[in-house]
């Protein structure tokens, strides 16, 4: 028996890059960056793959800064380089279940409103 489960906490490290594709799936991809215990040390990086309807989620609500928790499982993509003919690798956490964890006033700031600037979102506009 096996177990592989990824729980984390951290901000987005950019907005998500969504694709649509002809059968009405659609991801998006995107990187989360989680500090770690010490101050001093530099957050640790992972990439984030998130189907479905999650995935129109993180789209609509989604921006650099917000903060986000996740679960998921941790996968390996494998691809040929097309330029050097290498085999290469890159460790992803598909993700289950995304949940927003930041504040409305987060979220208004992540979005371009608040007090950092241009326009300020209503009610409707925040899902929480």
């Amino acid at each position: 028996m096996g177990v592989n489960s990824v729980t984390l906490v951290g901000r987005a490290g950019r907005d998500p890059e969504v694709r649509y594709f002809e059968s009405g799936s659609m991801v998006a991809n995107l990187t989360i960056a989680v500090n770690r215990r010490s101050r001093d040390d530099e957050p640790d990086w992972f990439n984030l793959e998130i189907w479905g309807k999650q995935a129109q989620v993180a789209a609509d609500y989604v921006k650099k800064g917000s903060l986000l928790g996740i679960i998921g499982s941790f996968k390996l993509d494998r691809w040929t380089d097309r330029n050097s003919g290498e085999e290469r690798s890159k460790p992803v956490v598909r993700v289950d279940r995304l949940e927003l964890l930041g504040s409305k006033r987060d979220s208004e700031a992540a979005a371009g409103g608040g007090s950092f600037g241009g326009g300020s979102a209503s009610d409707e506009d925040v899902p929480f």
